[in-house]
């Protein structure tokens, strides 16, 4: 009846002892499921970086085939203006900065 406990015991123990490298070893279990949620967040951040580097591709194209791309980036990011054009800028005076003492000269007498 001892041995049989014992053997028990032993075969118990060998069981943990081949279980350990299967779930907390190089290859386990674990260490499996930690690179599958690496490999999801690189795959993520690729599909992101493919779409950026597939919008500066367009956008090197387009400066590549003509003077539209750059006359509209050249309006938009420099305010350049074509020769012969006339510029005209409308500020709202709401949002202007207006010196408080000039503004209240401006209204209506009582």
């Amino acid at each position: 009846m001892k041995f049989v406990k014992i053997a028990t015991y032993v075969l118990l123990g060998l069981l943990l002892l081949l279980q350990y490298p299967l779930w907390f070893g190089g290859g386990g279990v674990i260490s499996v499921w930690r690179l599958n949620r690496e490999i999801a967040a690189q795959q993520q951040e690729n599909a992101r970086l493919r779409e950026r580097n597939l919008a500066l591709e367009a956008e090197v194209n387009d400066l590549k085939q003509g003077l539209a791309a750059i006359e509209g980036r050249a309006r938009s990011e420099l305010g350049m203006v074509k020769k012969g054009e006339t510029f005209y800028q409308v500020i709202d005076p709401a949002s202007s900065d207006i010196n408080p003492s000039l503004s209240s000269k401006s209204k209506t007498p009582k």
